[in-house]
Protein backbone atom coordinates (compact mmCIF):
# COMPACT_ATOMS: atom_id res chain seq x y z
CA UNK A 1 0.00 0.00 0.00
CA UNK A 2 1.37 3.58 -0.74
CA UNK A 3 1.77 5.16 2.01
CA UNK A 4 2.85 8.72 1.45
CA UNK A 5 3.79 9.38 5.04
CA UNK A 6 6.17 6.91 5.60
CA UNK A 7 7.86 7.87 2.44
CA UNK A 8 7.60 11.49 3.45
CA UNK A 9 9.60 10.87 6.52
CA UNK A 10 11.74 8.76 5.09
CA UNK A 11 12.74 11.15 2.14
CA UNK A 12 12.73 14.31 5.12
CA UNK A 13 14.59 12.34 7.29
CA UNK A 14 17.71 11.18 4.63
CA UNK A 15 17.84 15.06 3.26
CA UNK A 16 18.38 16.26 6.65
CA UNK A 17 20.53 13.38 7.51
CA UNK A 18 22.71 14.51 4.46
CA UNK A 19 22.51 17.94 5.44
CA UNK A 20 23.49 17.41 9.37
CA UNK A 21 23.70 14.39 11.25
CA UNK A 22 21.16 11.30 12.35
CA UNK A 23 20.18 13.31 15.90
CA UNK A 24 18.97 16.16 14.05
CA UNK A 25 17.13 14.13 11.25
CA UNK A 26 15.43 12.27 14.31
CA UNK A 27 14.33 15.41 16.17
CA UNK A 28 12.61 16.77 12.74
CA UNK A 29 11.22 13.69 11.65
CA UNK A 30 10.22 11.10 14.42
CA UNK A 31 6.97 12.39 15.39
CA UNK A 32 4.52 9.67 15.23
CA UNK A 33 2.04 10.80 17.56
CA UNK A 34 1.08 13.54 15.59
CA UNK A 35 -1.60 13.46 12.98
CA UNK A 36 -0.47 14.01 9.05
CA UNK A 37 -1.83 17.82 9.36
CA UNK A 38 -0.46 18.75 12.51
CA UNK A 39 3.17 16.69 11.55
CA UNK A 40 3.71 18.27 8.20
CA UNK A 41 3.43 22.24 10.34
CA UNK A 42 5.40 21.08 12.71
CA UNK A 43 8.18 18.91 10.49
CA UNK A 44 8.32 22.34 8.37
CA UNK A 45 8.47 24.49 11.63
CA UNK A 46 10.98 22.54 13.16
CA UNK A 47 12.98 22.48 9.62
CA UNK A 48 13.22 25.90 9.54
CA UNK A 49 14.21 26.46 13.04
CA UNK A 50 17.14 24.22 12.38
CA UNK A 51 18.33 25.37 8.78
CA UNK A 52 18.87 28.90 7.13
CA UNK A 53 16.47 29.70 4.13
CA UNK A 54 18.49 28.46 0.89
CA UNK A 55 18.91 24.70 2.97
CA UNK A 56 15.57 24.34 3.63
CA UNK A 57 15.01 24.79 0.46
CA UNK A 58 17.63 22.03 -1.04
CA UNK A 59 16.69 19.62 1.72
CA UNK A 60 12.50 19.89 0.44
CA UNK A 61 13.79 20.68 -3.31
CA UNK A 62 15.35 16.54 -2.59
CA UNK A 63 12.20 15.17 -0.97
CA UNK A 64 10.20 14.65 -4.34
CA UNK A 65 8.19 11.50 -3.65
CA UNK A 66 8.45 10.18 -7.26
CA UNK A 67 4.32 9.74 -6.85
CA UNK A 68 2.60 8.81 -10.19
CA UNK A 69 6.49 9.50 -11.82
CA UNK A 70 6.15 7.00 -14.44
CA UNK A 71 2.94 7.82 -15.84
CA UNK A 72 3.61 12.02 -15.66
CA UNK A 73 7.04 11.32 -17.57
CA UNK A 74 5.26 9.55 -20.31
CA UNK A 75 2.90 12.09 -20.98
CA UNK A 76 5.49 14.76 -21.36
CA UNK A 77 7.25 12.06 -23.90
CA UNK A 78 4.59 11.99 -25.47
CA UNK A 79 3.66 15.28 -26.23
CA UNK A 80 7.70 16.02 -26.78
CA UNK A 81 6.86 13.81 -29.69
CA UNK A 82 4.49 16.28 -31.16
CA UNK A 83 6.63 18.96 -30.93
CA UNK A 84 10.10 20.43 -32.70
CA UNK A 85 10.18 23.27 -29.55
CA UNK A 86 9.39 24.48 -26.17
CA UNK A 87 6.66 26.61 -27.72
CA UNK A 88 5.26 24.01 -30.09
CA UNK A 89 5.27 21.73 -26.48
CA UNK A 90 3.49 23.81 -24.51
CA UNK A 91 0.79 24.77 -27.02
CA UNK A 92 -0.49 21.54 -27.51
CA UNK A 93 -4.17 20.92 -26.32
CA UNK A 94 -2.96 17.48 -24.53
CA UNK A 95 -0.60 19.79 -22.67
CA UNK A 96 -2.85 22.72 -21.54
CA UNK A 97 -5.06 19.63 -20.47
CA UNK A 98 -2.54 19.09 -18.11
CA UNK A 99 -1.60 22.47 -17.31
CA UNK A 100 1.16 23.31 -19.32
CA UNK A 101 1.48 26.88 -21.03
CA UNK A 102 4.56 28.32 -22.95
CA UNK A 103 5.04 32.23 -22.70
CA UNK A 104 8.21 34.41 -22.74
CA UNK A 105 10.37 31.38 -23.12
CA UNK A 106 9.37 29.44 -20.34
CA UNK A 107 7.40 26.43 -19.50
CA UNK A 108 4.45 26.81 -16.90
CA UNK A 109 2.75 24.31 -15.25
CA UNK A 110 -0.31 25.30 -13.25
CA UNK A 111 -2.92 23.57 -10.82
CA UNK A 112 -5.86 24.29 -10.06
CA UNK A 113 -5.62 21.80 -7.24
CA UNK A 114 -2.73 21.17 -4.85
CA UNK A 115 -1.27 18.01 -6.76
CA UNK A 116 0.44 16.73 -3.35
CA UNK A 117 -1.26 13.83 -1.53
CA UNK A 118 0.51 14.45 1.36
CA UNK A 119 -1.52 17.61 2.23
CA UNK A 120 -4.96 16.19 1.31
CA UNK A 121 -5.73 16.79 5.24
CA UNK A 122 -4.06 20.25 5.18
CA UNK A 123 -5.87 23.03 5.17
CA UNK A 124 -3.37 26.32 4.48
CA UNK A 125 0.54 26.62 5.36
CA UNK A 126 2.34 29.66 6.58
CA UNK A 127 4.88 29.10 3.95
CA UNK A 128 5.98 27.41 0.61
CA UNK A 129 8.72 25.69 2.53
CA UNK A 130 6.39 21.89 1.99
CA UNK A 131 5.67 22.75 -1.55
CA UNK A 132 9.36 23.01 -2.29
CA UNK A 133 9.33 19.08 -3.09
CA UNK A 134 6.91 19.75 -5.84
CA UNK A 135 9.84 21.62 -7.38
CA UNK A 136 11.93 18.85 -7.31
CA UNK A 137 9.38 16.52 -8.52
CA UNK A 138 9.32 18.68 -11.37
CA UNK A 139 12.87 18.90 -12.25
CA UNK A 140 13.53 15.80 -12.05
CA UNK A 141 10.46 14.69 -14.45
CA UNK A 142 11.30 17.34 -17.05
CA UNK A 143 15.51 16.76 -16.40
CA UNK A 144 14.59 13.23 -17.61
CA UNK A 145 12.18 13.88 -19.99
CA UNK A 146 14.18 16.85 -21.52
CA UNK A 147 17.48 15.39 -20.96
CA UNK A 148 19.27 18.45 -19.94
CA UNK A 149 19.07 20.65 -16.23
CA UNK A 150 16.44 22.40 -15.91
CA UNK A 151 15.93 25.32 -13.05
CA UNK A 152 11.92 25.34 -11.45
CA UNK A 153 10.62 27.87 -9.48
CA UNK A 154 7.43 27.94 -7.41
CA UNK A 155 5.28 30.83 -8.12
CA UNK A 156 2.18 30.12 -6.67
CA UNK A 157 1.17 27.73 -3.82
CA UNK A 158 -2.70 26.95 -3.16
CA UNK A 159 -1.81 25.92 0.58
CA UNK A 160 -0.52 29.66 1.17
CA UNK A 161 -3.40 31.03 -0.03
CA UNK A 162 -2.75 31.56 -3.78
CA UNK A 163 -5.59 30.91 -6.46
CA UNK A 164 -3.62 28.14 -7.96
CA UNK A 165 -0.14 26.22 -7.57
CA UNK A 166 1.95 27.47 -10.11
CA UNK A 167 5.44 26.82 -11.48
CA UNK A 168 8.43 28.20 -13.77
CA UNK A 169 10.11 25.84 -15.42
CA UNK A 170 13.30 27.15 -17.80
CA UNK A 171 15.56 24.39 -19.72
CA UNK A 172 19.44 24.95 -19.19
CA UNK A 173 20.04 23.15 -22.12
CA UNK A 174 19.09 22.38 -25.54
CA UNK A 175 15.79 20.15 -25.33
CA UNK A 176 16.31 16.56 -27.01
CA UNK A 177 12.61 16.56 -29.07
Amino acid sequence: MFDIRKIQEQAIFNAVKNESDEDTAETIVNHPLENNQDWVANTMKRLEESFDASTVKSIRISCQCGYEMDEKLALVKELMANASNLEEFGSQKKAQAAGLSYRDGALFLMFPFCPCPMLAEVQKLPTKTWCQCTTGYSKVLFEKAFGCEVDVELLKSIKVGDDECLMKIVPLGTILF
